[in-house]
């Protein structure tokens, strides 16, 4: 008998998600008990493909791009199995990854979450296990501190290091491109929190089930691919503004309204020395790609939107 229920959010991702659906039915084995596709509105054929190709799928269709943590939670509400599987629809599982988090659950009734080693789709290390952001490692991050200073904690910000990854510990923060929760630590938090539309939902849900006495874990043992940017690749300037509002809530909601103002002050700072530093590029011949075309206009959206309140 399967014992994970697995939910995917998808929204006009869908070559992704046939990967990730073919990667959990190649490894998922009977640990599986049911997969949940919520589909955030696509129109790119996803919930056609799932019917087609993947019949065996629950496939809910939202009607309207609900977000990750609204449609996460409405996915959780038609799950049965006693441990939650939240996959990002541009992840691919590896064999025995979900077999090895739930050894890690089902030995230690203490840990509420638990997380894999995640590769990109250069297959190098992604940073999934971080700190709780603070004004500090903020402006650390944020000005580029923790870069100028390499392997100086005192400058360094709240993102992880690669040596940090090599080694299963109790983290703070686990990225939410790909966690195995408890569903009774699910049940008794909370979901995530719909106040998050997307981004910081992950951070939040980590502060909460911490909070509430439960431990989140890293497990190297178990590995990913995480491809990036699956469904945020299709409105790069809409996301980057939604990651500023989603901070924005996450600080007011821990830290008040005082805390909102630092990350507000701190995020102006960011983008537009990034912004000068781009167009400083573009002056000399540099940039001129549309990669570098995109991050400028980024940076100004973002710039605009905390000046104005406007995305466009």
């Amino acid at each position: 008998m399967g014992s994970i229920s697995v939910i995917i959010v998808s929204w006009n991702a869908r070559d992704y998600l046939a990967k990730c659906l073919s990667s959990l039915s190649a490894t998922g084995g009977s640990l599986i008990q049911e997969i949940i596709v919520v589909d955030n509105a696509s129109t790119d054929g996803s919930p056609a493909m799932v019917a087609q190709c993947f019949p065996d799928a629950r496939l809910v269709c939202a009607g309207e791009n609900l977000g990750f943590a609204r449609a996460n939670n409405l996915g959780a509400t038609f799950a049965s199995g006693r441990y939650l599987a939240l996959v990002n629809s541009d992840v691919v599982v590896h064999p025995d990854c979900l077999q090895r988090l739930t050894e890690l659950l089902e030995s230690d009734p203490s840990v509420g979450l638990a997380g894999p080693r995640v590769f990109g789709r250069d297959q190098k290390l992604q940073i999934t296990r971080s700190q709780f952001p603070t004004v500090w490692n903020t402006a650390c991050h944020f000005l580029g501190l923790d870069r100028i200073f390499p392997g100086r904690r005192f400058f360094a910000g709240f993102d992880g290091r690669p040596e940090d990854h090599e080694h299963r510990a109790d983290a703070e923060v686990l990225s939410g491109c790909f966690w195995l929760i408890r569903r009774r630590a699910f049940d008794l938090i909370g979901g995530l929190d719909e106040r998050f539309f997307f981004y910081a939902e992950d951070v939040d849900w980590c502060k909460r089930c911490k909070d509430a006495g439960w431990k989140a874990v890293y497990l190297p043992e178990a590995t990913a691919t995480h491809f990036g940017g699956g469904s945020s690749a299709n409105a790069p300037v809409r996301y980057s503004i939604q990651m500023l509002r989603a901070n924005l809530a996450y600080w007011e909601k821990h830290h008040g309204r005082s805390g909102r103002l630092a990350y507000l002050v701190l995020a102006f700072m960011q983008h537009s020395l990034r912004l000068l530093a781009r167009c400083a590029r573009r002056l000399v011949g540099r940039d001129a790609d549309e990669a570098g075309r995109r991050q400028l206009a980024k940076h100004w959206a973002c710039v605009r939107w905390i000046i104005t309140g406007k995305e466009s």
